[in-house]
């Protein structure tokens, strides 16, 4: 049981940042008119990984100054991420297994 939470925590985190990761390419192409947003489909997947990614990067994104029109905050929120998972697997990991199987 233990190990399953711990895959599901995994997995979670690697959606999250696998999200992320087509976020940024997406607002690339965007903005450099690759990808028209007028078109109806794009505007909703561009919305919906807006939608999805905003809430975790609108925090981190107060305390990371402005690069000049470069948004550095993907980047962070990957790293926070990884650095949460190594947490995990260090310290809870162990004891969470050895308790539940």
């Amino acid at each position: 049981m233990g190990s399953a939470l711990l895959f599901l925590f995994h997995a979670i985190i690697q959606i999250i940042v696998l999200v992320v990761i087509v976020n940024a390419i997406i607002s690339w192409l965007v903005a450099f008119d690759v990808i028209n947003l007028r078109n109806p489909t794009v505007g909703r997947i561009v919305r919906a990984l807006d939608a999805a990614t905003e809430p975790l990067l609108r925090p981190i994104r107060k305390f990371i100054p402005s690069l000049g029109g470069l948004d550095i905050s993907p980047i962070a929120l990957i790293l926070l991420l990884q650095a949460l998972q190594i947490l995990v697997d260090r310290t809870i990991a162990v004891p969470l297994v050895s308790a539940l199987g």
